[in-house]
């Protein structure tokens, strides 16, 4: 059975920093994309950061560019997404998901529980 775990979310202030990280057990991860998102109720989810299983970056969400970088350690099965700057717009349940690419997609086939991140003001 596959199992996907975040960690790491918290309670922080606007300017701070954050890193989340997540754990993939049960699929073969170096065959994967490893993405994150994140949701805020009433709103669709959203894409903030992808990666490929080699370390090359799919995406970074205009909203987070310059400020979130997002890497991986295949050894461990890990993702982490590390979040600087922080604003009360971050706030939201962030998810992390692994998936397989397409010429025009990546599918992603299982997801975490998602770790709730608030950047007070």
């Amino acid at each position: 059975q596959v199992q996907v775990v975040e960690s790491g979310g918290g309670l922080v202030q606007a300017g701070g920093s954050l890193r989340l990280s997540c754990t993939a057990s049960g699929l073969t991860f170096d065959d994967y994309v490893m993405g994150w998102f994140r949701q805020v109720p009433g709103k669709a989810r959203e894409g903030v950061s992808s990666i490929r299983a080699n370390g090359s970056i799919i995406y970074y969400a205009d909203s987070v560019k310059g400020r979130f970088i997002i890497s991986r350690d295949n050894a461990k099965n890990t993702v982490s997404l590390q979040m600087n700057s922080l604003k009360p717009e971050d706030t939201a349940m962030y998810s992390c998901a692994a998936g397989i690419e397409s010429r025009y997609l990546v599918s992603y086939n299982y997801w975490g529980q998602g770790t709730q991140v608030t950047v007070s003001s």
